[in-house]
């Protein structure tokens, strides 16, 4: 779960003037309204469970670098930290809740502000925030999936999450969206720690919709949806999740690969639960891929397309 935007009544124009800021756009959130805040993500998720819906996790702000969503909230790691800290972390102790607590939530390049980047780095600097963090999540719409390794290697100790990317307009050829989605999100997260990939989003309708005023009016589902709420368009994501998701399951592990590297041949694989393995193989090349592919106790032959996935699970 991740919020957009506190109440607008929470929200103040900065926080060197403090002067309210009646707007769902932009802002920032007032220091003197941070417990008040937390007890909003207690009550939340609360609520939630007694519809029979559990939290595991939440962020503290979707895109907090991001002042132009038409719900939005500006929040620095500074804000972050200290909103942690000294509200959230303590008020999930009080009332007992167990719901991971993911900081950041945003682009792989910080959106290029200086004193920004590294932002989950910074807030685990201080132990008093850092023991009540779970790990940090990122969207890419802008920068490279590369700079987990960054995270990671600076904080082994802290998970990694993928939560948003969306398509749509600006994305209108099916293959190279395909190709670069899987290479970039679906492996290239997944290479680098990343425990989950969410994107954005599920289904969508004739009209880009449902969205509220100043939202996306551009954007795909995975799925859209016909005027006549019959017919379906399977997009992009569609076949991203749908390559993952047959051949990786909940709980699987991730395993080393070797012998790939000179084909030309982006990959991930693991290894799940009942044992046994899920691979996904991306040839982004114009030349089709013969790959022998197994263990020290079987193998089976591989043809990859030219400009093709193939998922894999034996």
């Amino acid at each position: 779960a991740s919020p957009w935007t506190a109440p607008r009544w929470m929200k103040v124009e900065n926080l060197e003037t403090r002067k309210p800021y009646d707007s769902w756009t932009s802002g920032q959130l007032n220091p003197e309204y941070y417990a008040d805040y937390a007890l909003y993500f207690v009550k939340y998720i609360q609520s939630m469970k007694a519809a029979g819906i559990d939290i595991t996790t939440v962020t503290i702000q979707n895109e907090p670098l991001n002042r132009g969503n038409s719900t939005s909230m500006y929040m620095t790691w500074q804000e972050q930290r200290d909103f942690i800290k000294s509200a959230l972390g303590p008020a999930f102790e009080e009332f007992g809740i167990e719901s991971k607590i993911v900081v950041f939530d945003h682009n792989f390049n910080y959106d290029e502000i200086r004193d920004q980047e590294q932002y989950p780095l910074r807030i685990y600097e201080d132990t008093a925030a850092a023991q009540y963090i779970d790990g940090a999540a990122y969207h890419a719409y802008g920068g490279r999936s590369s700079e987990l390794d960054l995270i990671h290697r600076s904080r082994p100790d802290k998970n990694l999450y993928f939560t948003e990317m969306s398509i749509g307009d600006w994305n209108p050829l099916f293959e190279d969206d395909l190709m670069w989605f899987m290479s970039e999100v679906g492996i290239g997260t997944l290479i680098r720690w990343n425990k989950a990939i969410i994107v954005w989003n599920l289904m969508l309708d004739a009209g880009h919709g449902p969205n509220r005023p100043g939202g996306c009016l551009q954007c795909y589902g995975a799925v859209d949806i016909g005027e006549d709420y019959k017919t379906l368009k399977r997009n992009s994501h569609y076949y991203l999740i749908g390559h993952l998701s047959k051949v990786i399951k909940p709980g699987a592990i991730r395993i080393g690969v070797s012998e790939f590297d000179n084909k030309g041949i982006e990959y991930v694989a693991f290894k799940n639960p009942d044992a046994s393995y899920g691979v996904v193989l991306l040839n982004r090349s114009n030349e089709d891929r013969e790959l022998l592919i197994g263990d020290e106790k079987e193998s089976l032959e591989v043809s990859v397309p030219s400009r093709s996935i193939v998922s894999l699970s034996w």
